[in-house]
């Protein structure tokens, strides 16, 4: 059976556990109503006019 020949740190066990948890940036794209040209995230409804896939799919109140 293999054994450890020293103690590995806590530091180097850290950041060896961590190297593949790194955060990335979301990707942005635009909203698909002309009008609007608002950035969103992929997949997802706009905040500000309500479209989606080039639908209007939600009901915005204007503040």
């Amino acid at each position: 059976m293999a054994v450890p020949k020293c103690k590995v740190s806590k530091a180097r066990r850290d950041s060896r556990r961590s190297a593949n948890s790194k955060l990335s940036a979301t990707g942005l794209v635009k909203c698909s109503n002309p009008e609007c040209n608002e950035m969103i995230k992929p997949h997802h409804v706009c905040k500000k006019c309500g479209f989606y896939d080039g639908k209007k799919v939600l009901n915005v109140k204007e503040a």
